[in-house]
């Protein structure tokens, strides 16, 4: 969740380390810090705060050195503070880490440590492992070798960069369980966290395995295994382009991504939806096509977002394909001795492919014999390694936190995964070709919804006051109406809930009055009028409507104070059109309330603890 950057060559570290943080600020930003070797010792600054902060304290020639690290911290243990900003140091000041991860037995340890004299700063699971390093260096051993024996000693997870004063010229890192990324340049070597933070300066990159152990130093990169077995890793070439990770003109990430969406779903169908030939190809599927098709069930695992998309691929996948399949909350799956046989196919979804309790789901998914197979966007991300085929969703660098092109790809993938098996299965051609059609129209007709930000950006500055908000929707659009309330949750800090339309009476509509506005989801489907019949349970109650409805719908507008028109389609690809307007209104209420759009409290994109 938080950020890493590391440096090793013949320009001064610390500009290179902090833009690096600036591309990375998203991934956790209560604080920030960096350090550099500097004449035989290691000099450090660290800010609360954004790394602006940490740029205005930054005085010209005060880090001067060629080796360095830096990282913006989303708290899990200690409050934000410049105390419990990394890089932490050991007694003497010598051994610099940094880390990503969560040491779960940190205060065993921690309790060992003060016992045997040493002083710690912070309330941070974190230090430990400078004074672990520090203490098992004095029992003898270089840096690398006691850096491997505290790794041996902690439990959890952890991506980390050390750095000695008494080892110049050198950084050391390890992975387990949170991703790392090296950098070759010209005659340097950069660590990150993510790509991202490397692409200005190099698209040549090796990435960690768990277990992995990286010397970096100016003779090169030496990779071994945490058991010291030397490894050989294989150079990949990032795919990333400079102005993907860059505003273009937009005022956030977030609106610049929701406008993407017509590009990014027309890049998740390109070369895979073969409407004139009528089949859909999945190269990353093809090595497991026989098991997929034969599948008895399909399990998907996902968290937040991911999860959300998971459930509108349910609907697809049974009310298409004809497939039982379930949706998981990843972080609860391994913990309940989840019934998995060997028929099963198993999809877990993450767009950074990174999140740790997707990826430990998918790893007791696997372990039990089940085929596991990835949908992710992050290209060589671990559950991309780890997963026996899969789909990239190819929707590109998402910055902002709250995602929203990323979510809008994954349903594509899901109805192009859910075509294959349909046709595999024997529906009927003409249903088919209608699907294909439908499918292969939706980019034109998200842009089409676009065009009316204007009007939802009105509607916003109407609620921006509103202290609670619910959003209804039946079928496939129930889980859109749960994607709508956490954006709004998640941006703008209004308090919301989503749920399935005809729930409404069981308990929810005891909330509703004229203060209370009510987003209902009503497109003209086969369930219309059911939907229609909740919504007039609302009128009754003074709810104040903003219907998300059909350009062709002449009813709505007399039920609904404010209506949003999209265009229609086929049911279960709804969900793809009738989402965007509400990133818009979670967007654009956002603005309206002043809050931090792309990088709200709280939250970091990449989620990599458990």
């Amino acid at each position: 969740m938080c950020g890493i950057v590391g440096y090793v060559g013949s320009r001064q570290a610390a500009p290179i380390v902090l833009e690096g943080l600036k591309r990375l600020e998203y991934r956790g930003y209560d604080s920030a810090g960096l350090a550099v070797q500097q004449d035989g010792k290691i000099v450090m600054l660290k800010k609360v705060g954004k790394v602006s902060h940490l740029e205005s304290a930054l005085h010209a020639g005060t880090m001067a050195g060629s080796v360095g690290m830096g990282h913006t911290r989303w708290a899990t243990h200690g409050e934000p503070s410049e105390v419990n900003a990394h890089p932490h140091l050991d007694c003497l000041g010598a051994i610099a880490v940094i880390h990503n991860g969560v040491i779960e037995n940190y205060s065993v340890l921690k309790k060992k440590l003060l016992a045997d004299g040493h002083r710690f700063q912070s309330d941070t699971d974190t230090e430990v492992l400078s004074h672990l390093i520090e203490d098992l260096q004095k029992a003898g051993g270089d840096l690398e070798q006691a850096v491997r024996q505290a790794l041996h000693q902690v439990k959890g997870t952890y991506g980390i960069v050390v750095m000695s004063s008494r080892e110049p010229g050198k950084l050391i890192v390890a992975r387990k369980g949170s991703p790392l990324v090296i950098g070759f340049g010209e005659e340097e070597y950069l660590i990150a966290s993510d790509p991202s933070a490397l692409v200005q300066h190099t698209r040549k990159v090796i990435y960690l395995e768990d277990g992995e152990f990286a010397v970096v130093s100016m003779e090169g990169v030496s990779t071994r295994t945490l058991d010291d077995v030397a490894i050989q890793k294989s150079v990949e070439e990032l795919t990333i382009e400079l102005e993907q990770i860059e505003r273009g003109g937009f005022e956030h990430f977030m609106l610049k991504e929701i406008h993407e969406q017509p590009e990014t779903i027309r890049n998740s169908l390109r070369g895979r939806l073969q409407v004139d030939e009528g089949v859909v190809k999945l190269g990353g599927l093809e090595q497991v096509k026989d098991k997929l098709l034969a599948a008895r069930r399909i399990i998907i695992l996902g968290c937040g977002t991911s999860w959300h998309a998971g459930l509108v691929g349910e609907y697809m996948l049974e009310g298409i394909a004809g497939i039982p399949t379930e949706v998981e909350y990843a972080s609860e799956f391994r913990y309940r001795n989840p019934v998995i046989m060997e028929s099963d196919v198993v999809f877990a979804i993450s767009q950074s492919g990174e999140t740790a309790d997707t990826l430990a789901a998918l790893r007791e998914a696997k372990a039990k014999g089940a085929t596991v197979l990835g949908i992710v966007n992050v290209v060589g991300s671990t559950i991309a390694r780890e997963t026996q085929g899969g789909v990239y969703i190819h929707a590109g660098p998402e910055i902002g936190v709250a995602s929203t092109k990323a979510f809008t790809s994954q349903l594509t993938v899901l109805a192009l995964v859910t075509l294959l098996l349909a046709r595999a299965r024997g529906v009927p051609h003409v249903d088919y070709t209608l699907l294909m059609n439908e499918l292969d129209a939706l980019p034109g007709k998200v842009g089409k919804v676009l065009e009316g930000a204007g009007r939802i950006k009105e509607i916003a500055e109407v609620f921006k006051d509103a202290r609670n908000f619910l959003y209804l929707g039946r079928g496939s659009n129930f889980p859109v109406a749960l994607e709508g309330a956490l954006k709004l949750k998640e941006i703008s800090y209004i308090h919301a809930e989503g749920y399935p339309a005809a729930e409404m009476k069981h308990g929810p509509i005891a909330l509703i009055d004229e203060k209370m506005p009510v987003v209902c989801i009503v497109p003209k489907d086969a369930i219309y009028d059911k939907v229609i019949s909740n919504v007039q349970e609302v009128k009754a109650r003074r709810g104040r409507i903003i219907a998300v409805a059909n350009e062709d719908d002449d009813d709505i507008g007399d039920l609904a104070e404010f209506v949003i028109r999209v265009p229609r389609t086929f049911g279960f690809f709804g969900p793809i059109l009738n989402v965007v307007p509400l990133q818009l209104l979670s967007y654009y209420m956002a603005v309206a309330r002043g809050t931090n759009v792309d990088q709200p409290r709280n939250l970091a994109k990449s989620v990599t603890v458990e």
